[in-house]
């Protein structure tokens, strides 16, 4: 039995990758490009690309493999509006298609399938269980809604397929949208937020996403939905407030009307010059926390990482990478 991990360069999977062989299991990283990760010394790397069933077909897989599903486009790049479907829909939906249909050629049939919270869209519920009505907001959140429509009729078949819906994903490692804000704290310009920044918005930790591919395996592979997200997310304003200080930035935070605020960003994304993903800003000022009781309940995963270290973390990997490239460009000068 070995573990493949598809998409295992990328954020979580290169985690997943040096935790699982770190406990001496056998892995294998399927992904699209290879990066410098020290796991590569004694986990071997296989090129593919998911929106190719060929290249998926080519993956050695035996009927008692594990299979893990890491590959997404996410929202990080931005792309207009008129790419988006053609953006997320190849990877995320037809990569899907083509490792489930990978996986049931070869009669294995043991998946763990990332999807994302952003299915749900606006919050009706506070928390969200993983019962609240699924609503997604644009393509991203539509293309990985239909992955698990997919992916249930694939468990029609025999496939046990957990399914992991995760708030943003945070951490030492990925820095996407981060660094508009942490640009802004290092030019010690103001911060805004959107609405009065009262309302709490949760994170998860990319360690935190790994430990829960391990519980999934542990616990047997149970066909369900699970929530992933932190515990006591604390408001916007104090997790900001708290980064500000810790960057001994002169930066203020700067509530915003939140109404006016999305339809500007809206009219920019209608011509085609977006700021921000309309699937982040239009639940930016709403309390958005997913219950995760289930997962804790069901696997025994339980998070340990908290919002505020996260972000801290991923300010300073920021900084660390901002002085290499100053110190580069100094001794360049010289």
């Amino acid at each position: 039995m070995k573990h493949i991990i598809i998409g295992g360069d990328g954020f979580v999977g290169s985690h997943l990758a040096a935790d699982l062989a770190a406990m001496g299991e056998e892995v294998l990283v399927a992904d699209i490009v290879k990066s410098g990760h020290g796991h590569y010394a004694k986990v071997p790397f296989q090129q593919i690309d998911v929106t190719s069933a060929e290249s998926v077909s080519a993956i050695p897989l035996a009927k008692d493999d594990l299979v893990y599903n890491l590959s997404a486009k996410m929202l990080s790049p931005i792309v207009t509006r008129k790419e988006r479907h053609d953006f997320f829909w190849p990877v995320n939906y037809h990569g899907t298609a083509n490792i489930l249909a990978w996986m049931e050629k070869n009669g294995a049939n043991k998946l763990v399938h990332f999807t994302t919270d952003m299915i749900y869209g606006h919050s009706v519920t506070v928390p969200q269980d993983e019962t609240h009505p699924a609503k997604p907001l644009g393509e991203y959140g539509e293309s990985k809604l239909a992955t698990e429509t997919l992916a249930q009729s694939y468990r029609e078949k025999g496939f046990q397929i957990p399914i992991f819906r995760p708030r943003l994903i945070i951490g030492p490692g990925r820095l996407g949208i981060l660094v508009k804000l942490f640009t802004l704290i290092d030019l010690n310009l103001p911060v805004p937020m959107i609405g009065s920044g009262n309302n709490p918005y949760q994170f998860i930790s990319v360690f935190d996403c790994a430990s829960a591919c391990i519980a999934a395996w542990k616990a047997g592979f149970p066909n369900s939905a699970y929530n992933l997200g932190s515990d006591d997310p604390p408001p916007v304003k104090k997790l900001l407030g708290d980064l500000i200080a810790h960057a001994g930035s002169k930066s203020i935070l700067l509530p915003t009307p939140a109404p006016l605020v999305k339809l500007t960003l809206n009219t920019l994304d209608w011509i085609n010059l977006p700021i921000m993903d309309p699937e982040q800003y239009m639940i930016a000022d709403e309390i958005c926390i997913l219950d995760t009781s289930k997962a804790k309940r069901e696997l025994g995963w339980t998070p340990k990482h908290r919002d505020e270290d996260m972000l801290l973390a991923a300010y300073t990997e920021y900084r660390k990478s901002k002085d290499i490239r100053n110190q580069a460009q100094r001794s360049l000068a010289a």
